[in-house]
């Protein structure tokens, strides 16, 4: 497998301080309060007492990202070696657990006379520009995954913590610090190797070549998957935000639950005070597609629970010449796995300008 690779600026950008809903930049504490501390005095942090509570969940945040590799790597081990699974099956993808209609959007997208205007249609167009739902999985698949995700949840096996988004959401590649939910990173679950990477690269980048050729869809080579659970007793809802991807998956697994739409704007480049946002419904069993730059979020649910299962799919060639996250040539940081879906340039494969992620 090709090595992948991280940008620095996963150590200091889009750290998402979840009092204040605002995402920054952290170079240094003298740094930090010279470029926010009016905004965060204006978004009610006025004591020194609250600004030192700040900074320090921020360096939490940051050594948490440090250690983020090796820690995963300790999480999968234990893992393997102790969790049982409920349900086998659900880590080894089946053309059984797909929708029909899935099926036949990929074997047309496949063909020779594939056009991206004969898959439009077999897909639905929302009002939000190229965002897409379809059906992908069989209502009983989608049951018994959240089983498996439940029976995991419950179990004594180790877990990472949710992102600075999601206080309690089961995911596996967004930030956080809190201890009452958990991660779930499907490479340390086992999900990865022989689920999601067949997914993407068999039945998703047939599609998404057609779909999103312009922004990395056809070259679609890395991916970071992950859950999120939603619960009125816990997450309600995901702020606005957009995605470390060129392509992105949202699948609604269930379970029962009402409202809890997604809603979508413009894309990041785009000022929010220049934007109009369009909800779009989420079914259970269906996904949705669109670009990873794409600034969206979810509305909250008024009853139930509801999980979703998110893949960020990455194409080296396209990031390779500018990360999507601090919008500049990638400073390549050594890292494992996928990791974030950078690529070594042939020419410098024997540079030494690549920094090593635990110094």
């Amino acid at each position: 497998m090709e090595r992948f690779y991280s940008c620095s600026c996963y150590f200091t950008d889009n750290i998402f301080l979840e009092d204040y809903k605002l995402h920054i930049r952290f170079i240094s504490e003298n740094q930090f309060r010279k470029n926010y501390q009016n905004i965060l005095r204006s978004l009610g942090c006025v004591s020194e007492d609250q600004f030192r509570d700040v900074t320090g969940k921020i360096q939490t945040e940051v050594e948490r990202r440090r250690n983020h590799l090796v820690n995963s790597a300790e999480r999968a081990a234990v893992v393997k070696e102790t969790y049982t699974p409920l349900h086998q099956h659900v880590y080894h993808l089946q053309e059984s657990f797909l929708a029909p209609e899935f099926v036949e959007m990929v074997k047309y997208s496949n063909s020779r006379e594939a056009t991206f205007e004969g898959l439009l249609k077999l897909i639905q167009k929302e009002a939000a520009p190229r965002v897409f739902r379809f059906p992908i999985f069989r209502k009983e698949f989608c049951n018994e995954l959240i089983e498996e995700l439940e029976h995991f949840e419950q179990s004594e096996a180790p877990k990472g913590r949710p992102n600075t988004m999601n206080n309690y959401g089961v995911t596996f590649c967004l930030n956080g610090h809190r201890e009452e939910g958990y991660n779930i990173l499907l490479n340390e679950l086992g999900f990865d190797e022989s689920f999601i990477t067949p997914l993407r690269e068999m039945y998703l980048r047939p599609i998404t070549a057609l779909l999103y050729s312009d922004c990395g869809g056809s070259w679609l080579d890395s991916h970071k998957a992950f859950t999120v659970k939603y619960d009125l007793k816990e997450d309600l809802e995901l702020s606005y935000h957009y995605d470390n991807a060129e392509v992105t998956l949202n699948v609604s697994l269930g379970k029962e639950f009402t409202d809890g739409n997604l809603f979508f704007g413009d894309m990041r480049q785009v000022p929010v005070s220049e934007t109009e946002c369009v909800e779009v419904e989420h079914h259970v069993t269906e996904a949705l597609l669109h670009r990873g730059q794409h600034m969206h979020g979810a509305l909250p649910i008024s009853s139930g629970t509801r999980w979703n299962l998110i893949v960020w799919m990455r194409a080296s060639s396209h990031r390779n010449k500018l990360c999507p996250m601090c919008g500049k040539t990638p400073a390549l940081v050594e890292s494992d796995g996928f990791s974030d879906g950078f690529t070594m340039p042939p020419e410098d494969a024997t540079a030494h300008n690549v920094a090593c992620l635990l110094t």
